[in-house]
């Protein structure tokens, strides 16, 4: 029985069909739709796990929705990959800075987008080890999935959750990009190097908060790539 549950978003019905049967070939239940207006409200009302968007739509582009999603808090967790034909550099990383978890670009193998999702799945879910983690009233939670500061929440998406989670667990030691890109989004999923800077950006963007300003605790080490301080100067 199909229990993890994938909303695909694409205007061309040709590509929803491909997907939908690579999908459910896998175990994924789905649903889908060609415009931004029904695609949130299917996120409202059916609470996909995981949203794949196209970036070219009706009645705008996928990165609308996208910025709607992450502004409100029913939605800013939604796992979201971005399907685009898009190959500029620019583009893609526009993308993942507005908020977006992943992206896939045209044309490609339905087998890759089925290896994201996964991949995405896995690490928007808390692994195992400590409930919570600190660095002075900085807390990632695992059990509620929620990192807070001085007991108020973060805005942060799941890949970001993760990537402090792993920065957390293993503090004071550099970590490479790949390593990095290794542990976090799995050594089995090719993802460009510098999609990482792109991550460590949006999260120390939300560690900088008016109750503590956290995001000098992630490093960059000249050189070699990032490390994570366990120890709060500010």
């Amino acid at each position: 029985m199909a229990d993890q549950k994938v909303l695909i978003v694409d205007d061309e019905e040709s590509i929803r069909d491909m997907l939908r049967m690579a999908l459910e070939l896998h175990d994924f239940a789905c649903i889908e739709c060609g415009d931004i207006t029904q695609a949130y409200r299917l996120i409202v009302d059916e609470r996909p796990d995981v949203v794949v968007l196209d970036w070219m739509l009706p009645e705008g582009n996928g990165t609308e929705l996208l910025r709607r999603l992450r502004r409100e808090e029913a939605t800013q967790f939604v796992p979201v990959i971005m399907l685009t034909a898009k190959t500029q550099r620019d583009n893609i990383i526009q993308g993942l800075e507005l908020g977006a978890d992943d992206y896939v670009t045209k044309p490609f193998a339905p087998k890759e987008l089925v290896a994201r999702i996964r991949a995405l799945l896995r690490r928007s879910q808390p692994g195992s080890g400590q409930d919570q983690l600190t660095v002075g009233n900085l807390v990632l939670d695992k059990r509620s999935h929620r990192v807070l500061v001085a007991g108020l929440p973060l805005e942060t998406g799941p890949t970001e959750f993760k990537l402090l989670h792993f920065f957390m667990s293993n503090p004071e030691r550099a970590y490479s990009r790949s390593q990095v890109l290794d542990q976090v989004w799995g050594a089995n999923v090719y993802v460009e190097e510098r999609t990482v800077d792109v991550h460590i950006r949006r999260l120390r963007k939300a560690l900088n908060t008016p109750h503590g300003d956290y995001s000098s605790l992630i490093e960059t080490v000249r050189g070699i790539g990032y490390r994570f301080s366990s120890h709060h100067k500010g």
